[in-house]
């Protein structure tokens, strides 16, 4: 199976000026974004704003960023739902398209049970060929996926990771030191990646690899090689840039920022909306404080 390699983007989905999926342009940022130090893209999960896309706009995704960026680089289809049969079905037809992986995410509003929860993971993993990458983020889904289930779920051949954003470092460094060899631990969060890390995290699925992804992924290479004052001092330099990206909801800073850096990636769909005064002034500043690693348009 194709590796998913460490720093993983979760890319947002432009929109074009009357609010339709500018597809040209998500070819466009997904080929900036390999340039600029990303491994792999998600495409069409929270950042991608992926409940506001329809079924045929979301597989149109996957495919033209699959085919930008080509075979050496992973792309990951949001594929998960809080409906298990339309997950599983969904996922066949991102996995029948030529994707590397399915970012399956726990199911929100229902709020299943573990064992429910393990089962309906099991079953979109039995569905494909092809690796799952799970996603717990219990802040946007009102449940959370116990390290245990995790590592249940670790034993099965084709589930591959974790993508942790539920802030809980004992359940990660649980998660880390228990499930099977080789599955891996991606940060969910870029704020607390270093940490992950520290404690037996593999990587990122990033928001803030839209910007500066060849400062994390060095970032991420420091800390693996033990270089430990290095891998600080990128931290503490990106730090207000992490905060910035969190000053109102993902994908509206970083939506702000590729716009005021010169990559625009048009506006939002409701009910999200542009970005407040007090949040573009937190981003504003943060811009300021950092070196930015995206090529734009005008300077590529």
């Amino acid at each position: 199976m194709k590796s998913f390699g460490r720093l993983l983007t979760a890319m947002v989905t432009p929109f074009s000026e009357n609010g339709s999926v500018d597809y040209a342009r998500a070819r466009q940022l997904a080929q900036a974004l390999v340039a600029s130090g990303t491994s792999g893209i998600v495409v069409a999960g929270t950042t991608g704003e992926s409940p506001t896309l329809s079924h045929e706009e979301k597989l149109r995704l996957f495919r033209e960023v699959k085919d930008a960026v080509g075979p050496e680089r992973a792309v990951i289809a949001g594929t998960g739902t809080n409906n298990t049969a339309e997950s599983v079905s969904f996922s066949r037809e991102a996995a029948d398209l030529g994707v590397d992986g399915i970012l399956a995410t726990v199911p929100w509003y229902n709020r299943p049970p573990q064992q429910g929860l393990e089962a309906h993971f099991r079953a979109i993993a039995d569905a494909v060929d092809i690796p799952v990458l799970l996603y717990n983020i219990p802040s946007r889904t009102g449940t959370n996926l116990t390290p245990e289930t995790t590592i249940r779920l670790s034993e099965v051949d084709n589930i591959v990771g974790v993508k942790e954003a539920s802030g809980n470092l004992d359940a990660i460094g649980s998660i880390a030191r228990n499930a099977r060899p080789g599955f891996l631990v991606w940060s969910g969060d870029d704020a607390i990646t270093l940490p992950i890390l520290a404690i037996g995290g593999y990587g990122v699925v990033s928001v803030a690899s839209h910007l500066v992804g060849r400062q994390l992924a060095r970032m991420i290479d420091a800390a693996v090689e033990g270089s430990l004052d290095e891998a600080t001092h990128i931290h503490s330099q990106l730090s207000p840039l992490f905060a910035a990206l969190s000053a109102t909801t993902n994908p509206i800073p970083v939506k702000y920022a590729l716009s005021a850096c010169g990559f625009p990636c048009g506006g939002l769909r409701l009910p999200l909306i542009e970005i407040d005064d007090k949040s573009r002034a937190v981003m504003d500043d943060a811009l300021r404080s950092v070196q930015l690693d995206l090529l734009t348009p005008a300077t590529a």
